[in-house]
């Protein structure tokens, strides 16, 4: 029953209100009970107020105090009040009784003290009564009659109180109606507001391997839920990008794969078709396929790698050697590939480089590029690498004197198994090519070292790769 957001928001919304309605309502009822009862004391203390002065004006020409205390009440009127005379020892000079001739109360205990004014009140002597009231008593010193009077009035507090009850039968009724209104409304504001969040659910739920060119619809992409659909698109859109690149991978494997095994297969079967055969077409068939053998190798060597780069960079076998010795030891070693093709192999001098990183990977990285540079140099040319150490790192330059990487093929140099018909031409045999992963291996080696790998320049003079490792 809670799954559902857009009732957890309503109730949430119901109940913050409530709590709001309910303490507005309890600080309105006290703000007017208060209100009321202040209003109330002040009448109280102005009719003592007005029989005080009266006192003191016939206190001296009444003689006693009893019958001034009559004169004065029989003087002022004061029709919803009670008076009440008394003298200091408590015995009731005059009374003056309110409307329907509700009389006197005096308060429950203790006089007053002298100049100090007491208020009180008193509840219902019977249910049936309506005798409730409000008082004030003070005792008060007249000057001119030189005696003390005990003032009492009070006034009926049915007429407040009922005020109250009809304030309180209001905010019983509002109160309750205000949040089944506010229920209703929060819902049906929660179930507008939240109408994208199921269209996008509904669309979602239509996106499948095969459509994820379907996007989420965007009612307003400036508020959350458009920041939240315009991120999940997003995220469709690089999925897509992904599944693709991986299909195209899949597909290209399989193309570069395909074309080793068919040629095994083929030279297979034309030998074996015909019983007697020379030693020298055995040797050369088996030449064959020792050679497609060893590129189907090479190419199932670099999927693995690439295979352990899409995985996430791997734990990294670092140990510390030479960054120099490295470089020679592999330039020696391509030296044979530069030999078969007559060209220089230049290695700039090398300077003592320490290093820490994966030794087997960055030998790897460097062979591809040499492998690279090599095979795209036509016969006679040259091939430099270089090593620099730097503050912040060191930097590899592998540079080849061949026609260069036309403008239009630089962008995709770096992707998996591209290789263009340009590119394989400058060799002149397109049968070296290989299967275009040496540069995205090489570039992964490089940035799981947290370098880069760049094609620095590429004209007709040449091609120059910068591998930059920093310093860990």
């Amino acid at each position: 029953m809670f799954d559902s957001v857009r009732l957890r928001l309503t109730l949430w919304y119901v109940g913050v209100l409530s709590l709001i309605l309910v303490a507005f309502s309890v600080a309105v009822y006290v703000f007017v009970e208060r209100s009321l009862y202040d209003r109330l004391d002040t009448g109280l203390r102005s009719t003592l107020e007005s029989v005080s002065a009266a006192l003191e004006r016939q206190g001296a020409a009444a003689g006693t105090g009893k019958e001034a205390a009559v004169r004065v009440l029989q003087e002022l009127r004061f029709p919803n009040q009670a008076i009440a005379i008394l003298d200091a020892e408590g015995r009731l000079l005059a009374e003056k009784p309110g409307t329907g001739q509700v009389g006197v109360r005096l308060p429950p205990s203790g006089a007053a003290s002298a100049g100090s004014l007491r208020f009180y009140s008193l509840e219902e002597r019977r249910l049936d009564s309506d005798d409730s009231c409000r008082g004030v008593v003070q005792l008060r010193q007249i000057p001119s009659g030189n005696a003390s009077y005990l003032i009492v009035v009070n006034q009926p507090l049915e007429p407040l109180t009922d005020d109250l009850e009809l304030l309180q039968e209001i905010l019983y009724i509002t109160v309750p109606l205000a949040l089944v209104l506010a229920g209703f409304g929060g819902w049906f504001l929660a179930r507008r507001s939240l109408a994208p969040v199921a269209a996008m659910s509904e669309q979602a739920q239509r996106i499948s391997a095969q459509n994820l060119d379907q996007r989420l619809p965007i009612t307003n992409p400036r508020d959350e839920l458009g920041l939240l659909a315009t991120t999940f698109n997003e995220l469709l859109a690089r999925l897509s990008d992904s599944f693709t690149q991986q299909q195209q991978f899949m597909a290209d494997a399989s193309h570069e794969l395909r074309t080793p095994l068919s040629a095994i297969r083929t030279t297979s079967a034309v030998t074996l078709q015909q019983e007697d055969r020379e030693k020298s077409e055995y040797r050369e068939a088996l030449t064959i396929v020792e050679q497609q053998a060893r590129r189907l190798s090479r190419i199932v060597e670099d999927m693995f790698v690439l295979a352990r780069a899409d995985a996430g960079h791997p734990t990294l076998q670092d140990t510390e050697f030479y960054l120099d010795e490295l470089v020679a030891e592999t330039t020696r070693a391509a030296a044979g590939l530069a030999s078969q093709k007559n060209l220089q192999l230049q290695v700039a001098p090398l300077s003592e480089t320490p290093f820490r990183g994966d030794e087997c990977l960055l030998r790897q990285m460097l062979w591809n590029l040499l492998d690279n540079a090599i095979k795209y140099t036509r016969e006679g040319g040259a091939v430099r690498i270089a090593l620099e150490s730097r503050e912040t790192g060191c930097a590899i330059t592998v540079t080849d004197t061949g026609d260069g990487i036309p403008p239009e093929i630089q962008p995709h140099i770096f992707e998996r198994f591209y290789r263009a018909d340009e590119a394989r031409s400058r060799t002149g045999n397109a049968n070296e090519g290989g299967a275009g992963l040496g540069l995205p291996i090489a570039r992964w080696i490089a940035e799981a070292h947290h370098g880069r790998l760049e094609l620095q320049c590429s004209n007709e003079t040449g091609s120059t790769f910068l591998v930059f490792l920093p310093r860990r």
